[in-house]
Formats: C-alpha cells, structure tokens, sequence
C-alpha cells in the first residue's frame, strides 16, 4: 500500500477518517463534517453509544453533503495515554477495517490531540507506519482467491497541519517497514523456493542499498574448518551457505556491531526426524536469517550512522544417506568438538561457526544472534515473549528497553555453570543437548561456549518469529520480529 502525505482536504471519493480521543466531543476535522451532514456523526455517536475507546469504530455510508463513500470515526482511546505505539495500532486497526471494503483509497484526517505528549508529526508519521505494516500480504501463489477476497487498500494520504514534518519523520520508518516485509516474505516463502543458494541470493540484493555482501560457498566453509556447520548441511542435495553482509555507516576503523542469524530453511530433524504433523511450518526455521537480512535492509536503507555486520548460516537439514548421525562427532571452526546426540538440534551447530566467524574477522562491539532455536523457549514464555540469554547485563538492559518500546518483547532467562555442565560430553568437548531439562537454556550454554568473552546475546524466537499472535499490525504467519527491536536498539544506543 503507498502512503502519502498532505495537507488537510476534503477528499473527492474514496473512505475518509476522522479520529475522537476517549470522552473528547467532536473537535476539528470531525466537527467540520459534521457541520456538513446536518449533525448526522453526532447522532450516529450517540446511537452507537461511541465513545471514543481505543480502536472503537462507527461508520457512515454515503453521506448526505459529502463526495466519498464512507466515513469512519475511530477512536484513539485515552489522549494522556498515546504514545507513538498507540498510533501505530489505531493505523493497523483502521487499514484492517478499510481492506474488507470496497474503497481502494483511504484519506486520513489527523487533528492534534490536546493532552498527548506524541507531536502531531509523530502522530501522523507512525499511524503512517502502522498502516504500511499492516498492509503486508503474501498471497503470490494464490491463483483463485475470490475477487471479493482481494479487496485492498491501494493508497492512503494521510492528512495534518504538519506535512512537510509528518514526511520527515516517517521517511525512516518507512525503509524500516521494508525491511520487516522483506523478513515476512522471506519466512513465508516455501522450502522449495527458499534453499540455501536462493536465500543467499535475494541476500546478495542488498548491494543496491550500499551493503557488502559476500557468500562463501562449501568450499570456503572446509577451508575455515566449519565442520559443525557443514555437518547439518550435509544430508541436502542443496548446498550451504555462509552470507556475510556489512553496512559501514560508521566511521572508518570504528569496530562494528554483528548480528548473527540462524538460516536453516527447512528443518525435517534430519535423522532425528520429527513427526509429520506440522513438519510444514519448519520452513520457517529461517526467522533469525530473516531478521538480519530484514535488518540490514532497514539499516542500510536508512543509512544508519553505525558499522553493522550481518552473518547468516544458511543450510537444510536433511536425512539422506549422507547426513550426520546420531554420535557422530565434528570439529567446529575454532577447532571444539562436538558430539552430536540429536541431530534436530541443528541450528546451535550453525551459529557456533557463523559466531565464530563473525568475532573472529571483524572483532565487534557485540554479538547478538537470533534462532528459531527451541520449542522449549514457547513453553517457558509462550510466544509474547522472545527468549532473551546473555553474558553481559547492560547489553540485556538496552534490549529489553527497545523491545518494551517496539512491542518485541524479550525476557532475560538465567544461565550458568550448573546447566553448562548439562552439556559436557563423554567423548568429545560436548554435546549439542543436554537433558529435557532446561532446554533453551542449555542451547545458549552450548553458543556460549563459542563467545570469547565480548559482550553477547542470544534471541530464540521460535514463539515469536513465525505463527506468533495476530495484532493490529501483523496478520502474517511470518511476522517479521527483531527488525524494529535491533533496529531501535541500534537507533537508541549505538548511532552517533
């Protein structure tokens, strides 16, 4: 959907909004039709006993007075109670309202609200930006979607007293939307669409946004010992892949932030096989891949004044005749070896080397990688929460501050030397689970092992990267989570 900015009209055609805080009489834009219809919203107010409460909507078909076919009133909730994420939610909730209608354009009258802190710019710009991602759809394989199924938004304007700021503002988010699309899309393409290569190649797009993207193919992995990687890898007829992605928006020399992604673009468990109920959704093991890739769009787009650097290990795990096996025993890149037991706990084998790579060649500030790591990350959490592991206090703070602010929620889980012992290994330096106990948390022990002290975080988002909860602004299967997140975290702490 292409959304636009302008000054405050009355439009011609197509839906119009008007927005009412919670117990606030009918002021500005509002009052103004209502002038125009002969007092017709504010009789439909009070037979709708509408007042005003966060994402409450009334509607007038074909006003009497007016050009366009409906006008909706929405209400904003409590004015001292907005903030920027209130504004996001009520432009969601309005494009989910006006996609099930006819109307293809939507003009949005946004008058300043007395008793908000949230700027009318703000204001417009991030019910703007909730619009965008809630616009999202991935329906490319549909070919018999009903016509009446297909209705959409095409364009909103959104109008305020404040245009030429209210662009302003929203020019960043509006690359920030992209990128969180470009996440979506990628978790929601299917396996046979997705392989390794294919990842590594819409990856490789970025180049138009200035990042530097690098793929190493298997040949390159051996050469740098990647055997714990590679060993997941094995079993697919598909090759894998490492893709390194940097946007050097810093100062030349400064060291760089990375973000590690876990790129496994389908999952059957290999010879661990998982039950056949639900293997589908393993297409979306790739979520941590996608956050990075989506984030570096978002950062490079936005041209981020930071130097970040992208790593994704992209791979299938497969259960032919050439798969690894239960017991087997590889040596990771920085020469640990690892006995591995259950061979669907295949994602921590390939962050291990992505890790290792990243810290080994660019010597960054942090590490954070994320993973849609383990089912036992949903049974402690659920999937509003993001698990949250980490070797270092204020990086866990600043990460829990921006998934607050962004509604990427994280928790922090404990870790130490009791549930790292849990992984010590009869045969080898360990083994890549530990018991049924405390599984995510044994899982970031084992990443841990990996991080030479710097400080560090691992994300498992398995509850929160694909199927997680629909809201105001997400009705996809894949959500996009952690472009905002990192993106925030960045923006807040890290940009100079």
């Amino acid at each position: 959907m292409n959304v636009s900015f302008a000054d405050i009209t009355m439009p011609k055609s197509g839906a119009l909004a008007v927005f009412v805080a919670e117990g606030k009489t009918l002021t500005g834009t509002a009052a103004d039709i209502d002038k125009k219809v002969d007092g017709a919203l504010k009789r439909a107010i009070k037979a709708a006993a509408f007042k005003g409460a966060k994402g409450q909507l009334i509607e007038l078909l074909a006003p009497k007075g007016l050009s366009v076919a409906r006008v909706v009133v929405m209400g904003l909730g409590t004015a001292s109670k907005l903030d920027t994420g209130a504004y996001e939610t009520v432009g969601g909730t309005l494009t989910g309202h006006l996609d099930k209608t006819a109307d293809k354009i939507a003009a949005v009258a946004l008058d300043e609200v007395k008793g908000s802190s949230v700027s009318p710019e703000e204001a417009a710009a991030h019910l703007a930006f909730g619009a965008r991602l809630r616009s999202y759809s991935f329906d490319k394989y549909r070919t018999k979607t009903k016509p009446d199924a297909k209705k959409k938004l095409t364009k909103m304007v959104v109008m305020s007293a404040v245009t030429t700021k209210a662009r302003r503002v929203f020019s960043p988010l509006g690359k920030i939307a992209d990128g969180v699309c470009l996440a979506r899309d990628l978790v929601n393409e299917p396996a046979n669409v997705l392989y390794p290569v294919e990842f590594a190649a819409r990856a490789k797009k970025l180049t138009k946004l200035g990042v530097k993207v690098e793929v190493l193919g298997e040949k390159e992995m051996a050469k740098l010992g990647m055997g714990a990687l590679l060993g997941v890898g094995q079993g697919s007829t598909r090759a894998s892949q490492l893709v390194v992605m940097q946007w050097m928006g810093g100062k030349k020399g400064d060291a760089p932030v990375a973000f590690i992604g876990k790129g496994v673009c389908f999952d059957t468990g290999g010879i661990s096989l998982k039950p056949g109920g639900g293997m589908e959704d393993m297409k979306g093991d790739m979520g941590g891949a996608a956050c990075v890739t989506g984030l570096m769009h978002a950062l490079a787009a936005r041209k981020a004044s930071l130097n970040v650097i992208g790593v994704i290990g992209l791979v299938e795990n497969m259960p032919d005749a050439a798969a690894q096996r239960p017991g087997d025993i590889v040596t990771s890149a920085d020469g640990q070896t690892i006995e591995v037991i259950n061979t669907d706990a295949e994602g921590r084998l390939v962050l291990a080397d992505a890790i290792w790579y990243a810290q080994d060649r660019f010597d960054p500030k942090f590490m954070i990688d994320l993973a849609t790591l383990t089912g036992a990350i949903m049974v402690a959490l659920g999937q509003e929460y993001a698990g949250l592991f980490s070797n270092n206090d204020k990086l866990s703070a600043q990460l829990t501050a921006s998934g607050l602010s962004e509604n990427e929620k994280v928790w922090r889980m404990p870790m130490g030397e009791p549930y790292d012992k849990m992984i010590n290994s009869k045969f080898a330096d360990m083994k890549n689970v530990g018991s049924r106990y405390g599984g995510s948390i044994t899982a970031a022990q084992f990443l841990l092992r990996f991080v030479d002290g710097r400080p560090w975080a691992h994300l498992d988002i398995a509850g929160t990267a694909m199927n997680s909860p629909k809201s105001a602004i997400n009705t996809s299967w894949g959500s996009g989570y952690g472009v905002r997140l990192l993106n925030r975290l960045v923006a807040d702490h890290y940009e100079k």
